[in-house]
């Protein structure tokens, strides 16, 4: 850990989070920072758990949280008007380093303008460089001092670039068990132990819902006409979501009926056999959880088509956990995860990969053996948490301002 002592016992700390997930991290950050600089004031964007640590929001989280190409272009000019007075506000106010959360779109143009003006900058969560367009690392090298990464495979691809990066492991991984406790989790959510149990999560945010909603709901009621006794249980992100959800279920009733559940999702994935979820980091979750799983997805077609014609994608592989026992030396062409993409995403395609999963005691055995692998190489053989780690390196970029 850097001395911090007198060279900036009150630091001004900046941090920009886009989404649901940055704010937990941010939220993270700052409880750790806040151990090295007691006197930070931490100011910003973004969301309720971060403010719950003091931070002061300059905006609202929601206005950097879209969903595909189209949505962002809709919202272009208020998204630039958003930048260019974020940008001016930050470099009048000199704070002593500026954090992006994930949300790169908008993030690194952010970045880059204050690192001109001579702000210290970070980025925390590398863009997927490993599947789309490994040259934006250099970009990306032009808008942060240091990238923060939180997989294992990236510090790597960044020093082909002569990009500053550091893996500082991934703070979901902290937060799942090695081993999984799935008798608590049923027992939390009321739920019998000797029958099989399917979780289900189409995403978290109201447009995801209604992208995918329908799809998943379908599926499921599909797996449960051929599974009787199946417990279905769908974690609702958060109200809006519940209330979508509740009309795409209809009028069930009985005890096999659908469990919408508020929140409680992490519980949800521990307690179940299968878990049928949107592409993600609900993926990453459901791995950790040691849950064999199928995903699916499905873009508007508009931005499906932008993706394809700039040929952007790298891997054929869209999920975290084939991603990352690919790039772990388990051959390019695994796949322990079945993924339903655009036009495979029908319920039909999605029940027929979940029952398969069902049928298979023998292969969802060896594909919790592998989470198990996967879930190590996330902690690696670093000492203390996420939080921890990516404090230490934006602290060590503070300092280095100071020296």
């Amino acid at each position: 850990m850097p001395n911090v002592g007198a060279t900036s016992h009150a630091p001004l700390i900046a941090l920009i989070a886009g989404e649901d997930s940055g704010d937990q991290l941010g939220a993270d950050l700052i409880v750790a920072l806040r151990r090295r600089y007691p006197d930070a004031r931490f100011v910003g964007i973004g969301g309720t758990r971060m403010q719950a640590q003091g931070f002061e929001s300059w905006y609202d989280i929601k206005e950097l949280s879209l969903f595909g190409f189209a949505e962002v272009v809709s919202h272009l000019p208020r998204l630039l008007r958003l930048r260019k007075e974020l940008v001016a506000r930050l470099v009048k106010a000199k704070p002593a380093v500026v954090v992006g959360i994930d949300a790169p779109d908008f993030n690194l143009g952010v970045e880059q303008r204050l690192r001109d003006a001579g702000v210290r900058t970070a980025h925390y969560v590398s863009p997927s460089v490993w599947a789309w367009r490994e040259k934006r690392a250099e970009k990306i090298g032009r808008s942060a001092d240091r990238v923060l990464c939180l997989f294992p495979m990236e510090p790597a691809i960044y020093a082909r670039h002569g990009v500053d990066a550091r893996f500082v492991g991934h703070p979901l991984a902290d937060r799942f068990a090695m081993v999984s406790d799935r008798a608590g989790a049923r027992d939390f959510l009321q739920l019998a132990q000797n029958v099989p149990v399917l979780a289900v999560l189409p995403g978290s945010r109201p447009s995801e819902i209604k992208q995918l909603g329908r799809g998943f709901v379908d599926a499921a009621k599909r797996v449960a006409a051929s599974m009787p006794g199946l417990r279905v249980i769908i974690p609702a992100a958060n109200e809006r979501v519940h209330a979508t959800l509740k009309l795409m279920l209809g009028d069930n009733a009985g005890d096999d009926a659908p469990l919408l559940l508020d929140g409680h999702a992490h519980e949800a994935m521990l307690a179940a056999d299968v878990v049928l979820l949107a592409s993600g980091t609900a993926a990453l979750e459901a791995m950790l959880a040691k849950r064999p799983m199928v995903v699916g997805y499905r873009v508007s077609p508009v931005s499906y088509r932008i993706a394809r014609a700039l040929n952007m994608l790298k891997t054929d592989v869209y999920s975290l956990p084939n991603i990352l026992a690919r790039a772990g030396g388990m051959g390019d062409d695994v796949v322990l995860v079945p993924e339903l993409m655009q036009d495979d995403f029908t319920p039909e395609k999605l029940a027929a990969a979940t029952l398969a999963l069902f049928q298979d005691s023998e292969r969802r055995g060896a594909i919790v053996s592998v989470f198990e692998q996967l879930h190590h190489a996330l902690r690696g053989d670093l000492e203390g948490h996420a939080g921890d780690l990516a404090a230490e390196a934006v602290a060590e970029l503070m300092e280095r301002q100071h020296a």
